[in-house]
C-alpha cells in the first residue's frame, strides 16, 4: 500500500486558507482534527446536529486535495454488498453458458470470480482509486446498524479489505477517510478508537457571518451581518427548547438567499414571517417562531 497522503498544506493555518479558497469556513479546532487525519493518515469522525457543514467539509476537501469524492450514504438496513462490491451475477451466468461444454466446473468456477466481473461499491471504490486517490465520505453513519459498523472496522484499522473469492484487496492510495453521525445513537467504541474524533457546534457569529458572505455574495455586508445575528439568535432561544430543531447553515444561507431574491436590505418581521418556511421544516416550530420574531429582532436579544 502506497503510504503517501497528499498533503497540500504544510501546516494548519494554510489548510484554513486552502478551505476558505474554496467556500468552506473552518474554526481552528476542526482544521486541527483535519490536518491530524491527514498527517497520520487516520480517519476522522464528526459528530454534530444537522447541517453543521460535516458533509460540505468533506466535499471542500475533496477539492482542496485534488481528489475524488467518493460518498457512501448510510441508511437503516445498509447491507455489505451495496457498501464493497457484488458479482455481476447476469455476465458471470452467461460466461458459465458458453464456457460449459468447453471446460470443467472448477475451471468455470475460478473464471467467473474475476475482477472484471466485479461491481465496485464505494469502499472498494476508495481502495481502488488510482493516485492521487480518493476522499471516502461515510455519510450518516449512525443510520446504519451495528452489524454493519463491525464490517467497517478491517477497512477503518487497516485500510484494506477481504473478499473471500478474492482475498485481502489493500489500498492503492491512502484513502482520505471521514465519517459523519447526528449521533441519533451512539456508535460502537470500537468504531471510535480507530478514528479522530472532533464535534461540530453551530458556527460563532463571525463564522457564520463568513460564511453567508462567501455563499452570497449578493447580499450586501449590512444584510449578511443581520441575517447571522439573527439566526444566531433563533439557536440561543432554541437553548430554551422552543423549537425541534434549529435552522443548519444550510438554511442560514438559503434564507440570505431568497432575502436578496426579495430585494430586502433591512429585515422586518413582515418579510422574517413571510420567508419562515425557509429557516423552519415543520409546522410546530414555525408556529412556535411567529409569535418570537418582534423578541428576537430587539436590539437587546441575545
Amino acid at each position: 500500500m502506497n503510504q503517501t497522503t497528499m498533503l497540500q498544506a504544510s501546516s494548519i493555518d494554510e489548510l484554513i486558507a486552502q478551505l476558505a479558497d474554496v467556500g468552506y469556513q473552518a474554526e481552528r479546532r476542526l482544521a486541527t482534527a483535519l490536518f491530524l487525519s491527514l498527517k497520520l493518515q487516520r480517519p476522522l469522525l464528526l459528530e454534530g446536529e444537522p447541517g453543521v457543514g460535516k458533509t460540505e467539509l468533506a466535499k471542500a476537501l475533496a477539492q482542496v486535495l485534488n481528489k475524488q469524492l467518493i460518498r457512501l450514504q448510510c441508511y437503516d438496513g445498509m447491507e455489505q454488498r451495496e457498501a464493497l462490491y457484488e458479482w455481476n451475477y447476469a455476465a458471470q451466468l452467461l460466461h458459465m453458458r458458453a464456457a460449459h461444454d468447453q471446460s470443467t466446473s472448477d475451471a468455470i468456477e475460478r473464471e467467473v470470480y474475476q475482477e472484471k466481473y466485479l461491481i465496485r461499491r464505494p469502499l472498494l471504490q476508495a481502495l481502488q482509486a488510482p493516485a492521487p486517490g480518493a476522499v471516502l465520505l461515510i455519510d450518516e453513519v449512525d443510520r446504519a446498524d451495528e452489524p454493519f459498523e463491525a464490517f467497517l472496522l478491517e477497512y477503518l484499522g487497516e485500510y484494506q479489505i477481504s473478499i473471500p473469492e478474492l482475498g485481502t484487496i489493500k489500498a492503492q492510495t491512502t484513502p482520505v477517510t471521514i465519517l459523519t453521525s447526528n449521533r441519533t445513537r451512539d456508535l460502537n467504541d470500537a468504531i471510535k478508537r480507530r478514528c479522530l474524533y472532533h464535534w461540530m457546534e453551530y458556527p460563532e457569529h463571525e463564522r457564520e457571518l463568513a460564511i453567508v458572505r462567501a455563499k452570497v455574495p449578493q447580499a450586501s455586508i449590512d444584510l449578511a451581518q443581520q441575517v447571522a445575528t439573527f439566526v444566531g439568535r433563533i439557536r440561543s432561544q432554541n437553548d430554551l427548547h422552543t423549537f425541534e430543531r434549529s435552522p443548519a447553515i444550510a438554511e442560514t444561507v438559503e434564507w440570505a438567499r431568497a432575502l436578496v431574491a426579495l430585494d430586502t436590505h433591512s429585515l422586518n418581521r413582515q418579510v422574517i414571517e413571510d420567508t419562515a418556511g425557509i429557516l423552519f421544516k415543520q409546522r410546530e416550530d414555525v408556529d412556535a417562531f411567529i409569535p418570537l420574531i418582534e423578541e428576537l429582532l430587539a436590539p437587546e436579544a441575545t
